[in-house]
């Protein structure tokens, strides 16, 4: 044997410690890399990461979405396409700017202590300390990212193309500027989209209020009108009381007026269809400044907005006495005056779904506000079209989310795109006398004169990164480089839970500004959860930081979870059983890595010998190896991630650990020339090896740099060829040879097994074959048998005695017998036979009923129909054996 410098046992961290580094100093990841391993110019392959935000750490739903994408472009690489994945960052606005106001905070001090400048210089400094961080993490986790490429959602390159677009949909007609009821977070004091609103149930009250009549009118004898509200505080804002026009209990309350109470304000009664007759009274107050469908009720109506509350959610000056308290400080003391003053008629507890910001989980304020928006219609119907088009669309895996994708776009409302914050894409518009009656309003990226003022909001940071497929490539300035070769891009992968944030508007504004689709496929995956099904939270304490799991694992085995733990869209739990598994597994690869490489001379080459030096055994594992590469590659191709890693999986422990490496023994511990079997070690080594670097990136090019072949040389397995499926080792005649001899083996120990026979205890074993070519081949490969089932004697032939006392089973084309004379209880083994014979004769029904079902025969293809038939033939066969056996036991008892 080899002396290797492998240990006995996978140490992940020996095997992934420098070996990043390694493949950054020799540049393999840049797109050049892999282009010598096709020899002509390559067809492009590209992906661009989905840029985390520099909020924070990599949790374990960075670790998923990047290895999904690494195991692509890794496999593709070695596939010899011309491969790009671009990584890259995201300022991420609004969630950034919150974690560093909070630091200050921390510190005592508020933004506008410091001023935009100095703020922004901090948000700079944190940025910088957290991509760092996040690139350490992208090379813990392996990732082939060209980082000669990276690019960030604020650098240059992309505010250019940013404000590109703004201004090119400005002069459309597609962004405009106004006064609109908007989503409002009173902590980061800036406007929000309603897709950063999250909603929850929130302990509340529905106040009954009287609004009294101001001439004398009674309704029901009463001399006020009830009106129920959640949020007493904006009853400053009231300017109407709408009912329905064509309720008949309110018709000629129509025109009268009644009073807000506390502030004594007139307001009419006014009819309008938005009220709905059969919910509560029947009455609503319209507060058009706080509340987005009273709002168009007063569009509509011609009716004054009065914003009651400043950007921090504190009552302002039209909050008559209570102004300067918080919002909740205000409702209570509302609340008890009106009781004091006998306003109020009842206070009904309540739990209802109330809007809370994304990013900082307060209660939003729909607040009147001026503010930009993109125009979403005219680009929805755009992006709905595409879709139509089999050569254009993008193709959603799994499909279903398509679906989704399409309810929301043919819904869309407009997007509210500026924000009232100073981290981000500073709105190309300029204002002169802003705020007066002369106001004049200029879109461009410089002031087209003295005296004016630039808007002093931001972009939404999806804005910026819905650009990230083109402008990364270079839009709009170069478009003959890396735009022209590698968009649109091949695959996008991301979660779920950001398709309306994220690639609905790259979809959109790809299409808008580039005429194509910016990606062909977008893989979306679920979720990651705990093992008891909940997500991953810092209130339940239950998060998992991938570092700590690497720590542990190693990289490898962690990705082997994350790439085979579920199927396309659905969400994965994760437990530290199943990263035992894992690790348990590539331990398994690792102990046959150095049983192979042991048993190989210096000079072996990883190579197939010529076929009539090889054994039955040698056969089958290539043709078991060419079928495994042929459905790992297929199942990549679907994006079947865990059926590949199933494949991979049963293959390596099963045919190639349980049964040929056990087989190989026998002719490598023998006296006889080993080259064949030690090259056909090799090649499926090396071959695996291949198979498995995609997922395992770091444990398979340490191996395999320790094969004869490789040792000593500076190469790389990353950048070599992937493995194709090769006609000339499929070999189906020694599948099916090899089968049966595995079905005999499996079929004695079976046999042992129920006689608590250990392979030490002495037996003999007669084989009655049916067909002469079983007899053959069972002759031929005695020596597995020997190996494997240890006999005393082996005895093979087509007309054998049968042993009076013996326990048998039937495999398909002979009979295997087993002589047990005062080891086996004939009560027992008839017992066990019936029980064979039960599942045999439910097999011959069910295959009976196809073939008699004339739908069947008719309908399916004539080889489905074949297969039936001959399935049904080995049932007969087997159930006609084993009821034989059972008469004859019968007989002898």
């Amino acid at each position: 044997m080899r002396e290797v410098e492998m240990s006995t046992k996978y140490d992940p961290t020996a095997v992934e410690t420098g070996r990043y580094q390694d493949w950054l100093d020799n540049d393999l990841f840049a797109p050049e890399a892999n282009q010598a391993i096709q020899g002509q110019e390559p067809e492009p392959y590209s992906v661009v990461i989905p840029p985390p935000n520099v909020t924070g750490k990599l949790h374990l739903g960075h670790a998923w979405d990047t290895t999904l994408q690494d195991m692509l472009i890794r496999q593709k690489r070695m596939q010899g396409f011309d491969t790009l994945w671009l990584p890259g960052m995201d300022h991420a606005g609004i969630a950034t700017q919150a974690k560093v106001e909070q630091r200050l905070r921390d510190q005592g001090v508020s933004r506008y202590d410091l001023g935009r400048e100095k703020f922004v210089e901090q948000v700079w400094d944190w940025k910088n300390e957290y991509a760092s961080t996040i690139k350490q993490q992208w090379g813990k986790m392996g990732l082939s990212l060209d980082y000669s490429r990276e690019r960030f959602t604020l650098d240059e390159g992309l505010n250019q193309a940013v404000n590109k677009v703004f201004i090119d949909l400005y002069n459309k007609g597609l962004i405009y500027r106004g006064e609109y009821i908007i989503n409002w977070d009173p902590q980061a004091r800036t406007a929000l989209s309603d897709i950063e609103v999250i909603y929850q149930d929130d302990e509340g009250a529905f106040y009954h209020v009287k609004y009294p009549f101001t001439d004398g009118t009674t309704l029901n004898g009463k001399d006020y009108i009830e009106i129920a509200t959640t949020r007493p505080e904006t009853m400053f804002g009231d300017v109407a009381v709408a009912v329905h026009p064509s309720d008949e209990r309110y018709k000629d309350l129509i025109g009268k007026t009644v009073k807000v109470p506390l502030v004594n304000r007139e307001i009419p009664i006014i009819a309008d269809e938005y009220v709905e007759k059969d919910f509560g009274t029947g009455m609503v107050k319209i507060t058009p400044a706080h509340d987005p469908n009273d709002f168009q009720v007063g569009n509509r109506h011609d009716l004054e907005r009065i914003n009651t509350m400043t950007e921090d959610a504190h009552l302002n000056e039209n909050a008559g006495k209570y102004v300067g308290l918080d919002r909740f400080e205000g409702r209570k003391a509302m609340v008890a005056d009106l009781q004091e003053q006998g306003f109020m008629l009842e206070v009904e507890p309540l739990v209802h779904s109330v809007g809370h910001s994304e990013r900082t989980g307060v209660q939003i304020e729909s607040r009147l506000s001026t503010q930009w928006f993109v125009k979403m219609e005219p680009l929805a119907k755009q992006i709905l079209a595409m879709q139509q088009n089999a050569d254009e669309k993008v193709n959603f895996v799994p499909g279903r989310f398509e679906d989704t994708f399409t309810r929301w776009m043919e819904n869309i409302r407009d997007w509210v795109i500026s924000r009232q914050l100073w981290w981000g894409h500073q709105i190309p518009a300029w204002y002169k006398n802003k705020g007066t009656d002369q106001e004049e309003m200029y879109v461009g990226t410089e002031a087209p004169g003295a005296d004016w003022e630039r808007d002093p909001d931001v972009l939404d940071t999806w804005f910026s990164s819905a650009l990230w497929p083109f402008s990364t490539m270079g839009w709009p300035n170069d478009l003959d480089g890396d735009y022209a070769k590698y968009y649109p891009t091949n695959t996008l992968v991301t979660g779920y839970d950001i398709i309306f944030f994220w690639v609905a508007r790259m979809m959109f504004q790809g299409k808008e500004f580039t005429g194509e689709r910016p990606f062909k496929n977008v893989l979306i995956h679920g979720l990651i959860r705990d093992g008891e099904g909940r997500k991953m939270s810092k209130s339940l304490g239950n998060g998992v930081d991938p570092m700590d799991v690497i720590e542990k694992y190693g990289a490898d085995a962690l990705r082997w979870f994350l790439a085979t733990g579920s199927t396309p869209g659905q969400d994965v739990r994760f437990t530290y059983e199943k990263m035992d598994a894992a690790w348990n597994f590539i331990n398994k690869i690792w102990n046959v890595a150095r049983y192979v490489i042991m048993n190989l001379d210096d000079d072996t080459k990883a190579e197939v010998p010529a076929k009539d030096q090889q054994t039955l055994a040698d056969q089958w594992i290539l043709d078991r190896l060419n079928a495994t590469v042929k459905e790992v590659s297929e199942n990549f191709e679907k994006f079947e991630f865990g059926e590949a890693g199933r494949d991979l999986y049963n293959f390596i422990w099963s045919d190639l650990a349980d049964w040929y490496v056990e087989m190989t023994k026998e002719s490598l511990n023998g006296d006889g020339d080993k080259t064949a079997v030690q090259q056909t070690l090799a090649s499926v080594l090396d071959q695996t090896l291949r198979l498995l670097q995609p997922i395992m990136p770091f444990v398979s090019e340490a191996i395999w740099q320790e094969m004869p072949q490789q040792k000593g040389k500076d190469e790389h397995l990353g950048i070599q060829a992937y493995p194709v499926y090769q006609e000339s080792l499929a070999n189906a005649e020694a599948a099916a040879s090899f089968k049966s001899l595995q079905d005999l083996i499996v079929a004695v120990r079976n046999i042992r097994a129920e006689a608590k026979a250990p392979m030490s205890k002495p037996i003999n074993v007669i084989i009655k074959v049916t067909d002469p070519a079983l007899k053959s081949i069972f002759n031929e490969n005695a020596d597995y048998i020997d190996r494997f089932v240890k006999p005393e004697s082996l005895t093979i032939d087509m007309d054998v005695t049968v042993p009076q006392l013996a326990m048998s089973q039937v495999i398909t084309g002979a009979e295997v017998y087993v002589p047990l004379a005062g080891l086996i209880d004939i009560e027992a083994e008839i017992s066990r036979l019936q029980g064979e014979a039960d599942k045999f004769q439910k097999e011959v029904a069910r295959a009976n009923g196809k073939l008699s079902n004339e739908k069947f025969v008719n309908s399916a293809p004539e080889k489905v129909v074949a297969a039936e038939r001959e399935k049904l033939a080995d049932w007969e066969e087997k159930l006609a054996s084993t009821q034989k056996r059972i008469a004859d036991l019968q007989a002898q008892g």
